[in-house]
């Protein structure tokens, strides 16, 4: 039985836009996790990526010529129509194909993915044991009949590795010269460049993410082993001479423990890779001896999600961090030579002009290596989703507006034209903190000496 994977992640940059940045260069590891779950049972899985193709005429020669009996597409809320639009092709050209759609918006929106034509099962929440499952029973000409299939959580542990080789596969196929097995993205990071995931899930509560990540994962986060996860490094060190990674996951910081233990055995193993993991400002603040431990393991950067210059807004988003925290945050970074990407947002239901005046000044005492703006946008799933909804502020008339950009409206009761000037103002450098980061990153690299002591030799220290 010959299975093919979906990829329909063509809403950000659309066809042919492979190798073209983050949303263009990396791995789904939903489908490559799935993938290496499948094949583990001895079902042939293959992948079409649309990124790869020029448009669906081509998609639909591929299928064709694929003919596949089974078709797994991964829904998220962005990836929507193009996913639907790919699932009525399958019909059209293998009308006996058997689809099966899972991913972020059929579990979080199932009455919405229940109205998508084309599908005949939907698998909710995590697949690894759920979809190789179904294949057996489709086929063994026993499908189920029931068509929502709730999926089992699986132990990471047991889990094989995510199947890179299912994307680098498809796209040497299609003629990209790919060096990589993902798109590296950050100077600090060179590749050959992976992203990994240790664990599934998050502590936290943010308004904007929260439920639906529960509806995902559970409300409890689940990691894997170090164990595990120094094996996997090894495996991608032998197959593809990686020379960085960085931790997928939202929140490697929130266990001490689990980094503490990670980072002794990062460098007891002789690995000397830098990477980038994603934490919090009062995480950073509160722990910065862990700080200095990943420092010395070889961490170069961390994704912070500072969201908002003002301490009035990260309440009401539920953020559990303050202004004085993101400060002090950043502060720590530049400390140890760690290279801050900073996430913010813009546009939050109830802010007022002021206060995102407030995070251009906060942006500006921040000054990130890698500025991450958004306008805030309203996901399904999610708590302030709910309450844009009750209050009748959303402007988003197409799946496709689900991106995480700061280039359209979102919600009725925000200034669009001046939030862009904001956002553009937020990013604007003074001359001299231009300088300070580059003595950051130089000084970084060479791992002579701490960033903040060659600043104090030339005077510029604040």
């Amino acid at each position: 039985m010959k299975v093919t994977l979906i990829y329909p992640g063509i809403a950000g940059r659309g066809w042919n836009s492979l190798k073209q940045g983050m949303d263009a260069g990396w791995i789904s590891h939903g489908l490559a996790s799935l993938s290496a779950a499948a094949k583990a049972q001895g079902f042939d899985v293959n992948l079409i990526d649309l990124r790869a193709l020029s448009g669906w005429e081509q998609f639909r020669a591929v299928l064709a010529e694929r003919d596949p009996d089974v078709v797994g597409v991964t829904v998220m809320s962005v990836d929507y129509n193009p996913a639907r639009e790919a699932l009525a092709v399958v019909k059209e050209v293998k009308p006996s194909a058997v689809t099966i759609v899972g991913g972020a918006h059929v579990t979080i929106a199932i009455q919405d993915s229940l109205r998508m034509p084309h599908v005949d099962y939907l698998v909710l929440h995590e697949g690894e044991v759920t979809f190789p499952k179904l294949l057996r029973a489709i086929a063994d000409g026993n499908p189920p009949a029931e068509r929502v299939l709730r999926g089992e959580v699986p132990d990471l542990d047991a889990m094989p590795f995510s199947d890179r080789g299912l994307f680098l596969d498809e796209w040497r196929a299609w003629g990209y010269d790919v060096d990589s097995p993902e798109v590296p993205f950050v100077a600090e990071l060179p590749a050959p460049f992976v992203t990994i995931i240790a664990g599934r899930g998050c502590l936290y509560n943010c308004s904007f993410c929260k439920p639906g990540e529960d509806y995902l994962f559970g409300k409890k986060t689940r990691r894997r082993s170090v164990e595990n996860v120094i094996a996997e490094l090894h495996l991608l060190v032998e197959q593809y001479d990686i020379a960085s990674f960085m931790f997928h996951d939202d929140c490697l910081t929130e266990d001490r423990e689990w980094v503490t233990e990670f980072t002794e055995r990062y460098v007891a193993e002789g690995f000397r890779m830098p990477f980038f993991c994603q934490t919090r400002a009062d995480i950073v603040v509160k722990h910065e001896d862990m700080v200095e431990r990943m420092v010395r393991a070889g961490l170069r950067g961390y994704f912070v999600g500072f969201e908002s210059g003002s301490d009035r807004v990260l309440k009401f988003i539920r953020k559990g961090t303050t202004v004085a925290q993101n400060l002090e945050c950043a502060r720590i970074c530049k400390k140890y030579g760690i290279a801050i990407w900073a996430n913010y947002m813009m546009g939050l239901p109830t802010e007022t002009k002021e206060e995102v005046l407030e995070t251009v000044r906060m942006m500006k005492q921040i000054d990130p290596d890698y500025y991450s703006p958004a306008f805030f946008t309203p996901h399904p799933g999610t708590d302030l989703y709910d309450f844009v909804v009750e209050h009748d502020l959303s402007r988003i008339t197409d799946y496709d507006s689900y991106r995480r950009n700061p280039t359209e409206p979102k919600i009725r009761g925000q200034d669009y034209e001046f939030l862009k000037w904001a956002m553009a103002e937020s990013q604007r450098r003074k001359p001299v903190n231009t300088f300070e980061r580059w003595v950051r990153r130089q000084w970084a690299r060479a791992r002579r000496v701490t960033p903040a002591k060659v600043l104090r030799k030339l005077g510029l220290a604040r």
